[in-house]
């Protein structure tokens, strides 16, 4: 039998009223169509307080990982799919950030508006590198925006995922207890280097927001004999993040457009093809997954008669 296909569409849905507002007015009838004839798997509700979203918690069941809020080892993934010979090690991503100091509060702003190069970054890394070696942390260049940090500390330590952070007062999600005590000083530490770099003066006369400090998330390490393997097949739609992390909520509507078109469209195709057909749809609080396992003659035929509406796909996420 062929290879299920399993695409999971994270910020399907979001808390915000704006959000809410939007997605009343979504008319998605690929989808539509499709889910209604498939079968209802699992529902999931996880709360808007946990330190891992919906997402996060779907990958890592996906591909076998541990599902420890806050400690999910995707950077471990990453080093070990790259072929890192330590990958049982303690790992973190690093990302360079801005974060908008107010009167009573401190907003983490979206990475992308850093218009960060690679060479920007690296001067930053080299800048920094030296300050997280003394708390016994490798720093690795992946991408502007993205560094791989390698540390005993990371192994344990529970961090809050980028995707929640993003446009939000960071209060209450920094790493916490003694454990985050080295982070939160490293953190201090680099907002005083980062106020004097050369660097952050060129980028503000040319227009550009300062790097003037850093967040960590996907912390952990990978189970002992974990196989890398696991962690392929699944397809991560990229249609909702952006538009949904900057509040972009006439954007976002728009991305739903487009995924219905494109994926709901190729997804019918590989079901009338005899493949497994998953979709898992994940909310700021919640998930849900429906799969053509299960799903006989009596669904595809009723399916002709009534499809689901976009409220009710969407609820509890």
């Amino acid at each position: 039998m062929p290879d299920a296909v399993h695409l999971l569409v994270p910020f399907a849905m979001a808390a915000d009223e704006g959000c809410r507002t939007a997605a009343r007015g979504l008319r998605l009838p690929q989808l539509q169509r499709l889910l209604g004839r498939l079968a209802a798997h699992d529902t999931e509700t996880t709360g808007l307080d946990t330190l891992s979203p919906p997402h996060d918690r779907m990958l890592a069941r996906a591909w076998g990982l541990p599902e420890v809020d806050g400690l999910i080892p995707f950077a471990a993934l990453q080093a070990a799919q790259a072929g890192d010979a330590a990958r049982t090690e303690g790992w973190a991503w690093i990302t360079p950030g801005h974060w908008r100091v107010g009167r009573d509060n401190i907003v983490l702003a979206h990475p992308q508006e850093l218009q960060l190069d690679a060479d920007d970054s690296q001067t930053l890394l080299q800048a920094m590198q030296p300050y997280f070696a003394e708390d016994g942390i490798t720093l690795t260049f992946d991408a502007p925006l993205r560094w791989l940090a390698r540390g005993e500390i990371f192994r344990t330590l529970p961090t809050t995922s980028l995707d929640r952070v993003i446009g939000r007062r960071i209060d209450g999600w920094m790493p916490a207890g003694d454990a985050g005590r080295p982070l939160r000083r490293l953190q201090q530490e680099m907002q005083m280097l980062l106020y004097t770099l050369p660097l952050n003066d060129e980028r503000q006369r040319g227009g550009l927001l300062p790097v003037n400090s850093f967040w960590v998330s996907g912390t952990g390490a990978l189970p002992a004999g974990y196989d890398v393997a696991l962690a392929r097949g699944l397809q991560v739609s990229p249609y909702l993040r952006d538009a949904a992390l900057q509040d972009d909520w006439a954007g976002w509507s728009a991305a739903w457009q487009q995924l219905d078109a494109r994926e709901g469209k190729r997804l019918a195709g590989e079901l009338e093809q005899g493949r497994e057909v998953r979709i898992t749809l994940c909310g700021e609080a919640g998930a849900r997954t429906w799969t053509s396992a299960g799903a006989g003659g009596w669904r595809r035929w009723a399916a002709r008669l009534r499809t689901p509406s976009v409220e009710s796909l969407l609820e509890g996420l």
